[in-house]
């Protein structure tokens, strides 16, 4: 057995959201993005961060530059680019030079191993490929930089011609590189496949008389769904360097998703890793999350481990099991990922899923029959509701049925206009009818749209006597239909995001029509933000109020 494959050898994480992750479609990262994704990782315990391409463009030159002013605490970064051009030498090649001007102690080259990319990509021989990838190694190797070497359509170019991939794969050997990295590059190859083709090279370089040992890894993308898979399978044939990106961002379907790497590794195997025991798992989540943040994506609810509904249980006989035994459906205790365990409410769900969501939202349902409450939100969901999505809806919902409940307002009635006359902008007005405390109030207010409007309006009438509502912001909207073989007459969905600085709520409505389904959202969201604010009634009198409608 080579000594670099054996099963006390750690695996060794690589991770390349900086470079790879980047080409993902939607995925833009600015240069301070760059650092502080870096630094998270560094801070996590990731050992090797690849950090970007320096010859291909300016902010990849300057993130190099400052990386080289911070005190990295346990990774080494890592440039990458490719080998040499056919018509240069190593010691002129631009891409090569930057490489060099990096000062990273670690340099990744990427080279050809499918005859169709050399001759028909980059326009040369296959002799002429095999001394690109020796000079551009040896020319990195020589100015002291650990070389880690991806041989770039590994399998694609394997399943053309073995003997050339492997003739790759010695060049870069023989020139200095110790470890040598095995990419599924499109993304398409079937584990028994990949399996096949490991263990072939690994026999046929393996048997290369005084041939130095090596290092082998793996960098596989997620064209086929297998890019996670086809790694932990990779891992466990030998493999222990392992390429992968934070949350599977990268070109087309994404890479192998570090963070389920990373998890499956140290949960499911006993395999030694660096970092050390995956790090501190309980930090995993966060990490997954923030790094989506910084990217500015929507972090992707149904991702194993880390996502929002990875423990979310909503069907009836899940409910009552996992609140018997929490383990009966999860495969995993959430907390070890820094996740959390949820049980959704809605149709499917039973009294125990009612009961128990309310209890982790910090109710107790005195007063309240589950059963009943579990038969109510049936009959509302089969209207067009879903709780699942408006947690706060759901509180709203328990509080209303219970003992000495008193609405902080009421809405009496509301209208909505739109017009658009003789060429000129669109405006919306509503005016509103509320009931606070035996008073009663007419306001009016304009927006860029009938909903806006509205949430103008009702806020106008409840800030004379709730101030909290100032803090209260809108942040998201969004309408579905629900029966769309209605067309026009279709019934809607609302759901509303909110925050007030603290905390992040979502409240939800829904009608046949889209102005009422809104109306019952946005008053849920501020009938939430009072009670959770614990406001007290209170008429601010410097705000004055009239029942006269404006003119029009």
């Amino acid at each position: 057995m080579n000594p670099s494959t054996g099963p006390d050898v750690p695996v060794i994480l690589y991770d390349t959201t900086l470079r790879d992750g980047t080409q993902g479609e939607n995925v833009t990262l600015s240069l301070a993005d760059k650092l502080r994704v870096a630094r998270m990782l560094d801070e996590y315990g990731m050992p090797y961060i690849e950090g970007g391409w320096p010859g291909s463009n300016p902010k990849d030159i300057e993130f190099f530059r400052q990386a080289r002013t911070l005190t990295w605490r346990t990774a080494k970064l890592a440039a990458f680019g490719s080998t040499r051009h056919r018509s240069n030498t190593a010691a002129k090649d631009p891409n090569l030079q930057e490489l060099v001007k990096a000062e990273t102690p670690v340099v990744t080259i990427f080279g050809k191993s499918w005859l169709l990319h050399v001759t028909e990509v980059l326009g040369a021989t296959p002799a002429e490929n095999l001394d690109m990838v020796a000079d551009s190694v040896r020319f990195i190797v020589e100015h002291g930089r650990e070389l880690v070497y991806d041989a770039e359509h590994f399998f694609d170019g394997h399943a053309a011609d073995p003997a050339y991939a492997l003739a790759t794969l010695r060049a870069a050997r023989d020139a200095g590189a110790r470890t040598l990295v095995l990419c599924d590059t499109n993304g398409g190859t079937l584990t028994s496949r990949l399996l096949e083709v490991l263990a072939e090279t690994q026999a046929a370089l393996g048997a290369d008389a005084g041939a130095p040992d090596v290092t082998w890894g793996i960098h596989t993308h997620n064209d086929a769904e297998l890019a996670v898979a086809n790694s932990i399978a990779a891992v466990q044939a030998g493999i222990r360097h392992v390429q992968a990106t934070i949350n599977g961002y990268g070109e087309r379907c994404g890479n192998a998703n570090m963070v389920s790497i990373l998890a499956n590794l140290a949960l499911k195997t006993e395999l030694p890793l660096v970092p050390a025991g995956g790090g501190d798992l309980t930090h995993l989540t966060e990490l997954s999350r923030s790094v989506a943040e910084i990217a500015n994506l929507a972090p992707n609810d149904w991702q194993p481990y880390v996502g929002r509904s990875a423990f979310a249980h909503k069907g009836g006989v899940h409910g009552a099991a996992v609140a018997k035994v929490e383990r009966s459906y999860q495969h995993i205790e959430p907390a070890a990922v820094g996740n959390e365990g949820r049980l959704v409410v809605s149709e499917l769900g039973g009294r125990a899923n009612t009961s128990i969501r309310a209890e982790q939202l910090g109710h107790r349902l005195e007063g309240v029959d589950p059963r009943q409450l579990s038969t109510l939100i049936k009959r509302l969901e089969h209207e067009g509701l879903s709780f699942e999505g408006a947690e706060a809806s759901f509180e709203l919902l328990i509080r209303r049925h219970q003992a000495g409940y008193v609405p902080p307002f009421k809405v009496l009635d509301y209208t909505c206009l739109v017009e658009q006359r003789d060429g000129r902008e669109m405006r919306a007005e509503a005016t509103v009818k509320v009931e606070v405390d035996g008073e009663v109030l007419h306001t009016a207010a304009e927006g860029n749209g009938p909903v806006n409007a509205l949430d103008a309006a009702l806020r106008k009438a409840l800030g004379a006597f709730y101030p909290v509502l100032d803090a209260v912001h809108l942040y998201d909207y969004k309408v579905r239909i629900l029966d769309s073989d209605a067309a026009t007459g279709a019934r809607t969905r609302v759901t509303i995001e909110s925050a007030d600085g603290g905390r992040e709520w979502s409240t939800m409505g829904s009608d046949t029509n889209i102005i009422a389904a809104s109306a019952i959202a946005l008053a849920d969201s501020l009938e939430y933000a009072i009670w959770k604010s614990g406001a007290e009634l209170r008429r601010r009198d410097e705000r004055h109020f009239t029942t006269v409608i404006p003119g029009r």
